[in-house]
Order: C-alpha cells, then structure tokens, then sequence
C-alpha cells in the first residue's frame, strides 16, 4: 500500500509539472517619475509579446502569460526594492522586465532579485557598471551599455564638425556613467570637454547650473539627463538665457516629449538613442499600430524582446522556474538557429517545441555578448522644422 500511495503521489507531481500554468511575468518601469512619459509604450510592447505568446498555446503544454507591473519610479531605489518585493512575494512573478533607470535596476537586483532567484532583463538600464556587476546569470539587458552609447556620440558630434562641446549630466549612476564614457571617447577622438558637470533633478531654477555651462563654453551642450525632469529644464533654462544654440541628446532626452516641449526651438540638434533598423525593427512598428500604440517610443521594442527571451527561454528549458531558464536566454538569443523577427513567436516555439534551434532578432537586432547584455544599435536623429526626425543608424 506504502509503494501504491508513494507511485501515485509521484504520477500526480509528474502530471502537474507536464500541465499548463498561469505564468506571471513583473513588469517594473518608472510610471511617475523622470521618464513616466516613455513608460507607456515600454509596458505596451512587453504585454504585447506575452499577449503574442499566450495566444499561440504553444508554451509549456498551453501554459498562458499574465503581465503584473509596479512603479520603480526610475530614481527611488527604496520603491523599486519595494515594488518588486511585492511582485516576487505577493504576485509570484518568474521573471522580472525592468527596471527602467540604472540606479534602481541596481537595487532591485541586488537587495531583491538575487536574494529570490528571479531573472531580470532590462529594456533600458545602460550604465557600464552593469555590465561587470554580480549577477548569479540571473540579469541581463537588451539596451546597450553606455560605454557604448559614449563611443557613438562622440563620433556623432565629430562628424558634424563639432570641436568642443560642454556637457551636464544627471546626477546618479546613469548620468555619471555616459558622461565619463563620452568624454572619454570624445577627447581620444581630439574633441575639448569645456565642462563636465552633474544637475539634480527636481529643481524649480537652473540658473546657477547654466551660467556655470555658459562660462565653460562650447559648440553645443551635451545634456545626459532625463527628458521629463532636469534635462528640460536645463535646456529651457540654456534657450532663455541664450547660452547655447545647439544640443546634443543622448537616451534618456529622445523621446515625444522632446519635440512637444521645444520643437523648432532646438532646429539642428542632435542625438541618438538605442534603436535597430530593418525587418524586425518595420514588423515591431507595424504591430503596435495595430495594437494601438506607437512602437517608435524610445525603449518600447527592446521592452517586447526583453519579455520575447524570457519565454522563449522557458520553452527552451521546459520550465518557468528561474533557475532553470536563466541558462537557456543566451541560447535563445544568439544563433545558430532560425531567425525570428516579432510577431513570430509562435513559429519560434514550434521550433523550440520540435527540439531546432532559434536565433531571435526581435525587434531590436537582438545579439547579447558578453555577461548577456546587447552589442547595440543606435539611431541618430536631429531636429528638423521643429520635428524629430531619424536620419541614420549607427
């Protein structure tokens, strides 16, 4: 009778581990806060990928995804920790898309995710110190790090003739890390950085911070900062008082709200953010018009591969456990294998499902190198008649 009850309890934990779940995914991005008016978009394109793979019925036996999401705030690291110890323990998330801002990434992962064993892929946290930091395989992200971003800006601006620039920077891990990384980059390249120089955000007046730029000088100002906060208000303060003509937007700037808050009164500036062109990146867009929503948001398509590698790595794994799946993402990722753009995913689990092999693309050129971090793509925009406009890839 023992053997009989102990086969039977076995049979039963077997049947359980073959049927299907509700799997439930966290998504932790900066709702309120200096970015909120990205968020949006991010949030959409993630729930669209697990609406894509719940629809299919193709994962694990026909398991269904559930998105559950919480404000990280992007630059309180104590309510990022908070938000996403509520998705781990009171929602029962498998993974975590976020955060959204470098800093609180960092606090979350370190004071929460590792602790619980949860994966987290970011679809915009950039600052170089993630790249080395320790992880236990459970983090990773498909926006490029800063160093890179760095490189790239400085070869924008030496294109365009620009000899010396000032820069101000956001003060946090973000800010810091692209503004050394650029005016690295930018003085090996023969460039002056008349000033590099930290603002807070949340401040009423710049003034101070302004006339500190104008002394320095320079072609343009660089403004690493944050488009719904200090980022702004230096570059309203800069216009008004005539101290620059010209600025140079990094990421966290490049976004609708750039163009409605100054449009023609930053003609012929520039910059660039993370952002892929091709196949993927015109089926992406494609399908958040159907959706509803604009897929062009700074960060929205990196959001959608970030939840995309998170269940296809599942279905590489059989399993939604972290710990298991975590080895898988790197797999899913990178070739060999079939490509797979958005809007393909149920092709791409049948492949999985079948024992292939998948090189996801997404919307985004997908290649993670190194500690699972993307090889990046940027596109380089400029302001012309007062409108946003995408004039090439880097």
């Amino acid at each position: 009778m023992k053997k009989l009850l102990l086969a039977t309890a076995a049979g039963a934990m077997m049947a359980g581990a073959a049927g299907a779940e509700e799997i439930k995914l966290g998504i932790s991005l900066g709702f309120t806060g200096p970015l909120e008016s990205m968020a949006p978009a991010m949030q959409q394109g993630a729930e669209m990928a697990m609406t894509e793979v719940s629809d299919s019925g193709l994962l694990m036996d026909g398991s269904t995804v559930a998105a559950v999401t919480g404000d990280s705030t992007c630059i309180d690291a104590a309510a990022a920790t908070a938000t996403v110890e509520r998705l781990i323990a009171s929602e029962g998330i498998k993974g975590l898309i976020g955060g959204m801002c470098s800093g609180e990434t960092i606090a979350s992962l370190e004071n929460v995710a590792k602790a619980n064993g949860i994966v987290m892929i970011s679809p915009s946290a950039t600052s170089p110190a993630l790249t080395d930091i320790e992880d236990d395989g459970l983090f990773f992200r498909t926006a490029p790090s800063d160093a890179r971003q760095g490189e790239v800006m400085a070869q924008i601006i030496a294109d365009r003739d620009i000899d010396t620039v000032a820069v101000t920077y956001t003060n946090n891990d973000y800010g810091k890390g692209l503004a050394d990384s650029f005016a690295a980059a930018f003085t090996a390249n023969g460039g002056t950085v008349t000033v590099n120089s930290a603002h807070d955000d949340g401040k009423a007046d710049y003034s101070a911070e302004i006339a500190a730029l104008a002394a320095a000088g320079g072609d343009a100002l660089v403004v690493v900062g944050y488009v719904d906060q200090g980022g702004s208000g230096i570059v309203r303060g800069a216009l008004d008082s005539g101290a620059f003509e010209t600025f140079v937007f990094p990421d966290g700037m490049v976004g609708q709200a750039l163009e409605d808050n100054f449009g023609s009164e930053i003609e012929g500036s520039f910059g660039q953010n993370p952002a892929a062109e091709g196949e993927g990146r015109e089926a992406y867009l494609a399908m958040a018009e159907t959706a509803g929503f604009d897929g062009s948001g700074a960060f929205s398509a990196e959001a959608y591969d970030a939840a995309a590698l998170m269940l296809l790595a599942m279905a590489k794994a059989k399993s939604s456990d972290p710990a298991v799946y975590k080895d898988h993402i790197m797999d899913v990722a990178n070739g060999p294998g079939e490509e797979i753009l958005p809007g393909q995913l149920a092709k791409a689990l049948e492949i999985i499902n079948g024992g292939g092999d998948v090189d996801y693309v997404g919307g985004t050129s997908v290649e993670l190198v190194g500690p699972g971090e993307s090889a990046g793509t940027f596109r380089e925009i400029q302001f012309t008649d007062g409108v946003l406009e995408v004039v090439g890839y880097r």
